[in-house]
């Protein structure tokens, strides 16, 4: 095996390579005044398994786009240099989002960037927590796995409930999918009946409403169980209807936590009574004291570094894989 880690992810793919015992190749990274870069192994690959881990979301002086380029560039460099397999491991994926069309003659973003993924030569993709399941699924025709954060946020939430009455909320009725699977592996880690809800959501013009809510949360624990915070304002929207009808505390769980334009007031909107999400992303775009204080953080590092450890053995990934039910 050999472990790669582009700037973007770097302290990510330090952690990866720490819990498989193994250390990240070094490669070298320049930039030249144009804007254009390069990056290229500084080890022979010739034969080898590879993984470049590459975080896709924009942030830290750099684009969605500049990443996305970076490791297309680095990934069709490896094959170029012999390696027998590549595998582009993103902890977050961009442009999942953009899965279908919503417009007349709208980009369907998602299998656009599979396209140039498989165009760089790559063997397979390692992802987490998807926007769209069947979406991403279809849109690679490389092996693309997709890892499943349910068992990650389950085990770290059932210790805290005791025997307090918990609801699973999806924020809206195309998330009601993506919740109930959570709210399944919860109810098997605490071994009791979890209830269920969704809210209503409309957007237009970019503005989010609608407040209606399906299922009963008085008196319960609420958890917003949702894939990406981006501004935070979904959560936030949730949260109010949700302690509006009852609900006795309100915990906003995603798996990529990308706090973008806004997201600073939502994190610290008292609606919300905790933040849960994991290391995926870096929070840079927070305050600094404000993630300490409100944000809670579940590493996926030991998630990812499992899959690929897996998959270098050719062995099983089913269990960390999320199969609809």
């Amino acid at each position: 095996m050999q472990l790669f880690a582009l700037d973007a992810a770097r302290s990510f793919g330090d952690r990866v390579a720490q819990h498989l015992k193994t250390r990240l190749q070094p490669l070298e990274l320049r930039e030249f005044d144009d804007g254009e870069h390069k990056a290229r192994p500084l080890v022979s690959v010739r034969g080898r398994d590879a993984y470049v881990i590459q975080g896709l979301e924009g942030g830290g002086g750099q684009s969605v786009n500049d990443r996305l380029v970076r490791l297309l560039l680095f990934l069709a460099t490896l094959k170029d240099d012999g390696a027998a397999r590549v595998t582009a491991v993103t902890p977050y994926l961009a442009y999942s989002r953009k899965d279908r069309q919503t417009k007349a003659r709208d980009p369907v973003a998602t299998r656009t960037v599979a396209r140039l993924i498989e165009a760089a030569g790559t063997d397979a993709v390692v992802t987490v927590e998807v926007h769209n399941l069947a979406a991403f699924q279809n849109a690679f025709r490389c092996p693309a796995w997709h890892l499943d954060t349910h068992a990650l946020f389950a085990r770290h939430l059932a210790p805290q409930f005791g025997g307090r009455a918990v609801t699973v909320v999806s924020p809206d009725a195309g998330g009601v999918k993506r919740a109930q699977l959570f709210r399944e592996m919860l109810e098997a880690t605490l071994g009791r009946e979890v209830g269920s809800a969704f809210m209503e959501k409309r957007r237009s013009a970019g503005v989010v409403s609608g407040t209606h809510l399906v299922g009963d949360i008085g008196g319960a624990v609420a958890i917003v169980f949702d894939d990406m915070v981006a501004s935070g304002g979904t959560m936030v929207r949730a949260a109010r209807a949700l302690k509006d009808r009852g609900a006795a505390e309100v915990v906003a769980v995603a798996a990529h936590g990308l706090f973008t334009g806004g997201a600073e007031g939502a994190v610290s909107d008292p609606s919300v009574d905790r933040w849960l999400v994991t290391d995926t992303v870096p929070a840079r775009r927070l305050p600094p004291d404000l993630p300490a204080r409100r944000v809670e953080v579940v590493s996926a590092v030991p998630l990812v570094a499992e899959a690929i450890g897996c998959l270098h053995s050719n062995g099983s990934i089913t269990e960390l894989l999320a199969f609809p039910g």
